[in-house]
């Protein structure tokens, strides 16, 4: 029997623009804007108009979740939605109304909200104008975006987030294209993951003045923590890990939580003639604002080798000249995905945070598999049998319940997620949630893992 702390946490994660559907909102996204330009950059052409419904289905949306156990929800607040001048911050009332329903509906379900600010979901209008995070004028703009969000909303949310996955913001827009504005410039990469790291101490910032030592309220940030594991025990294969360690979590996870950067990477960056533009102001600030709690999002490891081509070659600057990835022979796969199974990964997190970063208090923010056809999976009830599902929780939650025997602070495990929703560029040919979503007719009906988790919700244990 694994059982969890007394007062563990079992949620759901989602976001703004991956389930509510852009009804009624005044201004796109950096999604819209993509999905309205190129149709077919999208998996079966499926873009971000009516995703899973939820703007006009989230009363009966939040009644299954709680039928599925789940006692706490994070999503986003769309910045496009809630904000109708972006420079005054001036609220687009319809959008501030309906985010006051919705949390006013979590908490009539006995769903605690945890809402996020940034889920990639960046105004276009400022990706256009400024270039987005490449800005730090637009870190100011986040900065009171954020601070109207607590105003509107802070008497009924005590669990904020400033960012999710920073990391992929630069992944997909600035390195691998596979998010707008589909530039590969690693320098400008550079900046923006500073820019990010200042948007969200000034955010942080925004929130203390609000509620200064309110010990009720938290603020934190979201990071995909993927460990990275070398190939073997050679120095260049261990120097992989190290720099790819540095560049994929210490980057956003030191400033976060020690208020600095790595010094290694700093030094690294400096003699590549790449490091970002700083000031001492801008690095007092993020050692004054750190986060309260820390959220993980993990799915799947990060191994890498040697590169096969020497980073001293002339080549324009990309992160990835100090590594290649590497496929271990024989790793458990989720082939539809694409993505390792590898859950002790979740243990060396939560003893990684135990012992390099203050044993903060943490939670597993996101952690779920996501599969193509289930339908294949029906029972003759209609019953989407997701078993595998089952088997993938059930073993990052074993390796969970182990960091957290051995003394990490973790206080929670969120499901990505409640109800299927769709995935950016792959759109709906993944499905991750506990509850099935039609999205021909938007009739949504529990999975088997949705009962599973209910069970595990209420026991507070599983065997």
């Amino acid at each position: 029997m694994y059982t969890f702390p007394k007062d563990f946490i079992w949620g759901a994660a989602t976001s703004g623009p991956q389930s509510e559907g852009n009804f009624k909102k005044r201004h796109q996204n950096v999604f819209d804007y993509w999905y309205t330009k190129d149709p077919s950059a999208f998996y079966a052409g499926v873009g971000p108009d009516t995703t899973s419904n939820f703007y006009n289905d989230y009363e009966n949306d939040l009644k299954l979740m709680h039928q599925a156990g789940i006692k706490a929800l994070r999503t986003s607040i769309q910045w496009s939605r809630l904000i109708a001048d972006f420079e005054t911050c001036e609220v687009d009332q319809k959008g501030a109304d309906f985010y006051s329903r919705v949390i006013d509906a979590m908490l009539a379900n006995g769903i605690t909200p945890y809402i996020n600010l940034c889920h990639f979901d960046m105004p276009v209008e400022l990706q256009h104008k400024y270039g987005g995070f490449e800005s730090k004028h637009v870190t100011d703009l986040f900065a009171g975006f954020a601070k109207k969000c607590f105003e509107l909303y802070g008497d009924r949310v005590d669990h904020w987030f400033t960012f999710n996955e920073p990391k992929v913001i630069l992944d997909g827009g600035y390195l691998y294209q596979f998010h707008y504005p589909l530039k590969v410039d690693g320098p400008l990469a550079v900046q923006v993951a500073y820019n990010l790291n200042l948007a969200s101490a000034k955010a942080i910032k925004a929130f203390r003045e609000l509620y200064g030592q309110d010990k009720s309220k938290k603020i934190g940030t979201i990071l995909n923590l993927t460990p990275a594991y070398p190939a073997s025990d050679s120095p260049k294969d261990q120097a992989a890990a190290e720099f790819a360690e540095l560049w994929a979590n210490k980057m956003f996870l030191e400033p976060a939580v020690l208020g600095h950067y790595p010094q290694k990477l700093v030094e690294i960056l400096e003699r590549d003639g790449v490091l970002w533009e700083q000031t001492p102001a801008e690095l007092q600030l993020l050692k004054e604002q750190t986060v309260d709690v820390l959220g993980v999002n993990f799915y799947h490891p990060f191994r890498v080798k040697a590169p096969a081509v020497s980073s001293a070659s002339l080549q324009p600057w990309m992160p990835d000249i100090y590594f290649d990835e590497y496929e271990m022979p024989g790793r458990v796969m989720n082939v539809d995905k694409g993505w390792e199974i590898y859950p002790k990964a979740l243990y060396d997190i939560a003893v990684n945070i135990r012992d390099n970063y203050n044993n903060i208090e943490w939670f597993v923010s996101e952690n779920g598999m996501g599969v193509s056809s289930e339908e294949r999976f029906m029972d003759k009830n209609g019953m989407v049998c997701d078993d595998y599902r089952i088997e993938f929780m059930k073993k990052h939650l074993k390796a969970l319940h182990r960091g957290i025997k051995a003394g990490s602070n973790c206080h929670g495990y969120f499901v990505w997620t409640g109800i299927d929703c769709w995935s950016w560029k792959n759109a709906y040919r993944n499905r991750y949630g506990l509850i099935r979503d039609d999205i021909h007719t938007q009739i949504k009906t529990l999975k088997k893992s949705g009962h599973w988790f209910h069970e595990l919700s209420n026991k507070n244990s599983f065997e």
